[in-house]
């Protein structure tokens, strides 16, 4: 009888949950009639907004525009919510792209004072730089930096509070020197859930440490590619895309310290498909890329994706994958939906795309998740897309650039946020005067930016007397019921946070990580396990027998990470807990290629597993442990 009265208080709380919960329509919009040759003049903000196109109940808000910024082309913000913008301001200035490697492009340090949303004040905070790519800002009025054509790292302060940078630093340098097409270089630097930072094409990782010194780490068969833009999900996994292969959404199976790995069938039939509203003729890939109605048929120029791990958009983009194609004036919005431990990603919508324009001029390069809720768009506004190299007199390109005037509309930029009319944002965040132990609540906000930003923070900062509130943090196993009466929090995600933050603080704590192996929530399970590996690093071998359980977990997500961490155990046991995840889980496609490549440590072992796995297929996919 108590168990039934129980159940059903249960039963009203969920009733009384589920009412609470608003819903929200998701309805595309009616698409134009395509206008094959539309006009590329240029728009004001005002007007070129009025060409967007999105789902029902959302509108694009401006947040700044030329001649507050010019040719932007990436954003940051610092823990108190100024925005950086960087600026290509020499990036095709005409179709020869004369004067390309000046340096004298910038970067803004832009800043809303009445809190209305829309920036109030610019000030240069850096000047006289060669194209910059990559931006972060680590602590209170600093930047670290990265130019086109240098792999080098520089750290910029403003030590007097002016706005604008007086003392720099070389915190990383790489004597060799990037040649080539300015598209095809590093880009990113994302600070990781792990605490190391990532960029594209570079085999290399940093790791910023409260001493001011950067760890440098080298990876084997890390993703070598990517061109603009980096972004990762809540568990630390990285989504790259490129441009030059025609490649939206790649190397997001699992964490790049494992190697890259693309399963087949990861992108869903079709998604491969954009759907402009307008005729896109300038298309670097010519008639082939092109429908009959003149929309680019393929992905071509994906740019600066994002996933939006915001709280003040309908609950259902959370976590959903955003890549802007600039070629296409549009922003796909892709769903991720995890098939027995494989992500496979899909178009939201049916032939149509989250965003899109019939300005000819509408160039997304980024999206952003805000500290307000809100998805930010950098839309870099201008005729020309594809660099010189793609340009020359006899490409396809020039006629039709010369012919629609695409090389006169240069010299502007807008930033745009996405917002929903149901739903009011935050305001500005407050965290760079806050000490560590203030910060803490933040590792369990709804939004993944609180949550990175204050990870980063205390990580930078080297506060150990934090250890002990993180320690119970980790250990607070809240569960559904607890987030019944607090919606907006994710506990087992706050774990998940304290976790890495102690790891940060280079505090791993054994009997922690052995609790932690046996949490209900199956996420903070698989961070314990890769927490595990600085033991089996260590020759550690009794840290084996409490992994060796999870053989058998009920989530095939977790007994993945555990193949792919066994790889760090040179103990025979290892090896055998490899063989048994195998004798389980051998006709499982993506399990088999982590104990395939975590067995590479014994050719031997893995010579016979090959053996016994070649030929055969796994749910139709054969070269399972292949790339693309």
């Amino acid at each position: 009888m108590k168990i039934k009265k129980i159940s059903s208080s249960l039963l009203v709380l969920l009733s009384f949950y589920n009412c609470e919960k608003k819903e929200y329509v998701d309805k595309i919009y009616e698409k134009p009639e395509i206008v094959k040759e539309a006009s590329s003049q240029f728009l004001s903000p005002e007007e070129s907004m009025k060409t967007f196109y999105l789902p029902e109940g959302y509108r694009v808000e401006l947040v700044a525009s030329e001649p507050m910024i010019d040719e932007p082309v990436t954003i940051a913000w610092d823990g108190n919510g100024r925005m950086y913008v960087a600026e290509m301001n020499t990036y095709m200035q005409d179709v020869d792209g004369t004067g390309t490697n000046r340096s004298i492009s910038k970067i803004k340090m832009l800043e809303d004072l009445d809190g209305d949303g829309k920036m109030d004040k610019s000030t240069v905070f850096i000047d006289s730089l060669l194209l910059p790519r990559m931006i972060l800002p680590p602590l209170e009025n600093e930047l670290i930096v990265n130019e086109t054509f240098s792999y080098d790292l520089w750290s910029y302060k403003d030590t007097n509070g002016d706005g604008v940078a007086d003392k720099k630093e070389r915190v990383y340098y790489n004597p060799n020197r990037r040649g080539g097409n300015l598209e095809h270089q590093q880009s990113g630097l994302i600070w990781n859930l792990d605490n190391w930072l990532y960029t594209t094409y570079n085999p290399i990782r940093f790791k910023f440490k409260s001493n001011g010194k950067v760890e440098v780490d080298s990876l084997e068969n890390m993703p070598n590619r990517g061109q603009w833009g980096l972004t990762q999900d809540d568990l630390g996994n990285m989504y790259y895309s490129s441009a030059g292969s025609e490649n939206p959404a790649y190397g997001f199976q699992q964490p790049p310290v494992y190697g890259e790995f693309n399963a087949k069938g990861r992108l869903a039939e079709g998604f491969v498909e954009p759907w402009p509203v307008v005729g896109t003729p300038d298309v670097q890939g010519g008639p082939k890329r092109l429908r009959e109605d003149g929309t680019l048929n393929h992905f071509t120029g994906t740019a600066g994706q994002e996933i939006y791990r915001g709280h003040k958009l309908p609950p259902s983009l959370y976590g959903d994958l955003f890549i802007p194609e600039p070629v296409g004036r549009l922003i796909r919005r892709a769903k991720i939906k995890n098939e027995n431990g494989k992500k496979v990603v899909y178009n939201a919508y049916d032939k149509a795309e989250f965003m899109a324009s019939t300005d000819l001029n509408f160039r997304p390069l980024q999206a952003k998740t805000g500290p307000d809720g809100a998805l930010y768009i950098v839309d870099m506004y201008r005729g020309i897309i594809q660099e010189s190299n793609w340009t020359k007199k006899g490409s396809f390109l020039r006629p039709v650039i010369e012919r629609k005037g695409l090389d006169k509309n240069i010299g502007k930029g807008r930033i745009y946020r996405i917002v929903h009319e149901d739903i009011e944002l935050d305001k500005k965040p407050n965290l760079i005067g806050k000490k560590a132990s203030e910060l803490i609540e933040y590792l369990g906000h709804p939004n993944g930016w609180y949550r990175n930003t204050a990870q980063k923070l205390i990580v930078l900062r080297g506060d150990e007397s934090v250890i002990p509130e993180l320690q119970a943090l980790a250990r607070d196993n809240k569960s559904f019921i607890d987030g019944l009466f607090n919606s907006d929090k994710d506990f087992g995600l706050e774990r998940v946070t304290a976790l890495w933050t102690l790891e940060g603080l280079d505090n791993i704590d054994k009997t922690l990580i052995t609790e932690k192996l046996q949490d209900e929530d199956y996420r903070v399970r698989l961070t314990a396990i890769r927490l595990s590996e600085n033991f089996m690093k260590a020759g550690d071998t009794d840290i084996l027998q409490d992994l060796e359980k999870l053989i058998s977990d009920v989530d095939v997500n977790v007994v993945n990470q555990l193949a792919l961490s066994l790889r760090y155990s040179k103990d025979k046991k290892a090896t055998e807990l490899l063989k048994a995840i195998n004798e389980k889980y051998e006709s499982h496609e993506i399990i088999s290629h982590a104990v395939v490549e975590s067995l590479k440590k014994d050719d031997s072992q893995l010579a016979q597993l090959k053996k016994r796995i070649s030929g055969r297929s796994l749910g139709g996919k054969v070269e399972y442990y292949e790339g693309l």
